[in-house]
């Protein structure tokens, strides 16, 4: 809503001929805003989600402007992933656990347990007092809920080696080794070409469905209506990719 709310805003300002308005201009504007009936169901949730959306816009207009970026566009409900930002002084990560922002807005202590979230790896994000956390983001893909996090940490140097090996990529192997050890292209696999197969097979089956399932409206525009079958389908094939993408990953894992 925050990335959204802001270009509007941004937009509406450049035709009635305003300047360029910073983060901290419509942040001001926005908290006068959850004042009204209209907004006032933002005050539910953290304040710097709305806030860093409102700051990623902005560098994202800077960016545009300075010519490193084309121009930032609407986000749509259907096409981009959702996330959204957690303030780095109140996220608390343990082992097995992480502590988000104001999941819950009861204060009650039975209901602030809510707001600790299992993690699915133990131990994956480093903890302790010489750690340092930035820019955490948590994510939907559709299928899982994902925390990205910034860690800063000692650098451990390791010991100088003299020797060095030259590693060759191709097609048919992954890598070869001057030592003339060869790593295989886990593509050829049977096993990733069976399911590159079986996702080829999905895609194709909900293209159809959606093919089948495609209305027109008054004005001449064609949409899609989202049936059940169809979810389920999107569903299957979201496994299959990440089961692929899984496999590919793990296999580099293993071998570097």
């Amino acid at each position: 809503m925050g990335n959204n709310w802001a270009l509007a805003t941004e937009q509406e300002n450049y035709n009635n001929g305003g300047k360029f308005l910073n983060d901290r201009e419509l942040r001001k504007i926005l908290t006068e805003l959850k004042k009204t009936k209209e907004y006032s169901w933002l005050n539910n949730y953290s304040n710097n989600i709305t806030k860093q959306a409102i700051k990623d816009a902005c560098i994202a207009y800077k960016n545009f402007f300075e010519g490193r970026a084309n121009p930032p566009k609407f986000k749509s409900k259907k096409k981009n992933k959702q996330s959204f930002y957690q303030d780095i002084e109140k996220i608390k990560i343990t082992q097995t656990h992480v502590k988000l922002e104001k999941l819950t807005t009861s204060k009650k202590s039975n209901k602030q347990k809510l707001n600790w979230i299992k993690l699915a790896e133990k131990g994956r994000i480093p903890t302790g007092d010489h750690i340092k956390y930035y820019n955490p983001r948590v994510t939907f893909d559709g299928l899982n809920w994902y925390l990205t996090i910034g860690v800063e940490e000692v650098e451990n140097k390791n010991k100088e080696y003299t020797e060095g090996i030259g590693i060759d990529l191709g097609v048919k192997d992954l890598a070869t080794i001057s030592t003339g050890q060869k790593y295989k292209n886990i593509n050829k696999s049977r096993k990733v070409k069976k399911l590159e197969k079986k996702q080829k097979r999905l895609q194709r089956k909900l293209s159809k469905k959606y093919e089948l399932n495609k209305i027109q409206t008054e004005g001449g525009e064609h949409r899609y209506r989202k049936t059940n079958n169809i979810k389920k389908l999107e569903h299957l094939v979201l496994k299959t990719r990440r089961r692929l993408k899984n496999i590919r990953k793990d296999y580099l894992h293993q071998i570097t």
